[in-house]
């Protein structure tokens, strides 16, 4: 009650003076103001280029020829972004999906594991994975995947079966772009999960022990719904993250033999502007990309609102 009062009172207090006491925040608070408004928001002008028949010599600020809506109608012909687009729906959602299964399963597990010690052992070694760089992680599995030397091949041919080129072959990959993506993240998406069990009612899975409940219907009964909200609010969430298939990776990992399911948007605007330099249509491309996201943002953020209760302010 005197929590409440106090905020009352601070409420009570006129404008001016809530602003006079807040200045050492809003201090603190201008450092990143300034950062994200160099680096989010000021390039945000340089979007005309996809209006404009961009010269790169006459500059940003230079007399540039404008051509509307050319490049947007280019694209939409242009069967490279075709599959860029297709490729990036069908990547990203595999991703999302499978993630989410994964990282329950193996929160579940882990939670499951009655020596402590143990637990911590095996969260810290599935974890370190999602803090290396996909340069990094590139080289390894160009190794480990290699048809010719790669481990992976080798235990295939040594089960009789034919080496597999995993990083040349549009049949295969696509499936490796998901299950190395997988592997890299999948215990650093289950710290959520763990964190939803850990909130569960202890008294619960003790009442269910008098009535003679097994441990699988435990799990069955009260650890998963009692992460359902968490589980939905996560895959509503992850709706926005559709048109991102993860550039670092695909980049570090595709090759030409490879465009027809392994080229997204990202890295067809990285393609298209800085190696053909076609500033202008890269430009329409990553403003498609960027107007269908924040849609898709707003429209998962309203359903996390509606569904799981979920606000940001």
């Amino acid at each position: 009650m005197a929590s409440r009062s106090k905020a009352l009172n601070i409420q009570k207090k006129p404008l001016g003076k809530r602003f006079r006491e807040s200045i050492p925040f809003y201090l603190m608070l201008l450092p990143g103001i300034i950062f994200v408004f160099i680096f989010n928001y000021f390039p945000l002008y340089g979007l005309k280029i996809a209006f404009y028949r961009f010269i790169p010599a006459k500059g940003l600020f230079g007399d540039q020829k404008w051509v509307g809506m050319q490049y947007f109608k280019e694209i939409f012909v242009n069967p490279d972004f075709t599959h860029a687009l297709f490729n990036t729906v069908i990547i990203s959602v595999w991703k999302l999906s499978l993630s989410i299964v994964i990282a329950i399963i193996f929160s579940i597990l882990i939670n499951e594991l009655r020596s402590s010690k143990l637990k911590r052992t095996v969260q810290t070694i599935v974890y370190l994975p999602h803090f290396l760089s996909w340069v990094i992680l590139a080289g390894v599995f160009m190794d480990l995947l290699s048809p010719e030397y790669g481990m992976i091949n080798k235990l295939i041919t040594a089960l009789g079966g034919e080496p597999i080129f995993f990083l040349g072959s549009n049949q295969y990959f696509r499936g490796t772009l998901i299950v190395t993506d997988l592997w890299k993240e999948f215990g650093f998406n289950t710290i959520v999960y763990l964190a939803a069990i850990t909130s569960i009612d202890p008294s619960l899975y003790e009442s269910a022990v008098v009535d003679g409940a097994n441990r699988f219907k435990q799990i069955w009964h009260i650890t998963l719904p009692g992460m359902l909200p968490i589980i939905l609010l996560m895959a509503l969430l992850n709706i926005g993250s559709v048109m991102n298939a993860n550039f670092d990776q695909v980049y570090n990992m595709y090759s030409p033999a490879v465009y027809e399911t392994g080229d997204v948007l990202d890295t067809l605007v990285y393609r298209v502007g800085l190696v053909q330099a076609n500033f202008s249509l890269s430009t329409a491309i990553g403003l498609f990309k960027s107007v269908i996201s924040l849609i898709l943002v707003g429209s998962s953020y309203g359903l996390a609102y509606k569904f799981a209760g979920y606000r940001i302010f």
